[in-house]
């Protein structure tokens, strides 16, 4: 395989939601052969895997993988925990209940090897610093350290031919990440960004997610084409 078919693969972490699709549209528009990469990982909005899957569709994904992961087992999250509701009362400051310890590290982990395995030059992950809800592992120190340790612990990176971690929507507003999705051709219809869907795969509108991707499609001028369920 040539250094120019390595560096042209990508791997995208695809979660389903707003953030991730744009991401997967933006390396897709870069010239990279995306591998799209998801997770079953235990998470109470499973039918964002269903979107998972008509994303890397829409978007030109050469594939999709789902690992199977059991989050659920270590809990400590409302998003994995059934015990622990959903906070639906706004985005409040500190760390919420909806943060998974040690998620973004773990799906990044597993982005990494996929990287090493299929020569990919290249990981995308659609964290974002600026509108989100508090959480650590989406910060640009913490893409920096994680991007340290992929250079020392891998034999792609011990051999000179490291993976880069790319974060294109780590400094934009919902809107802008919305306006920069629609120039893409971005069907927003097919996600889903509720952290408690129905089994239809409706929003809930009330949860920190939905509010905050309700308010960046009102400042992007842009018609929400969320599916919410009754009463919302």
């Amino acid at each position: 395989m040539s250094r120019a078919d390595q560096g042209d693969r990508a791997v995208v972490l695809l979660s389903g939601g707003l953030d991730s699709a744009t991401a997967l549209a933006m390396a897709h528009a870069a010239g990279h052969a995306c591998h799209a990469l998801s997770f079953d990982y235990g998470q109470r909005h499973g039918p964002e895997l269903a979107a998972a899957a008509r994303i890397a569709r829409e978007l030109g994904a050469v594939e999709h993988r789902v690992i199977r992961l059991d989050m659920a087992a270590i809990g400590g999250s409302a998003l994995t925990d059934p015990a622990i509701d959903v906070p639906v009362s706004g985005v409040s400051d500190g760390i919420p209940v909806t943060y998974v310890p040690a998620r973004n590290t773990v799906f990044l982990s597993y982005a990494l090897g996929l990287a090493e395995v299929l020569e990919a030059g290249h990981i995308f992950i659609g964290v974002n610093a600026v509108d989100y809800s508090g959480y650590p592992d989406c910060r640009p120190e913490y893409i920096e350290a994680f991007q340290t340790m992929a250079n020392l612990a891998t034999r792609a990176g011990v051999e000179g031919r490291g993976v880069r971690i790319h974060t294109p929507l780590i400094h934009l507003r919902k809107a802008e990440i919305i306006a920069r999705g629609q120039q893409l051709g971005v069907d927003y219809s097919l996600t889903i960004s509720c952290y408690d869907p129905d089994p239809e795969g409706r929003a809930c509108g009330v949860c920190d997610s939905c509010r905050l991707r309700a308010e960046g499609f009102r400042a992007a001028g842009v018609a929400d084409p969320t599916r919410y369920q009754a009463g919302r």
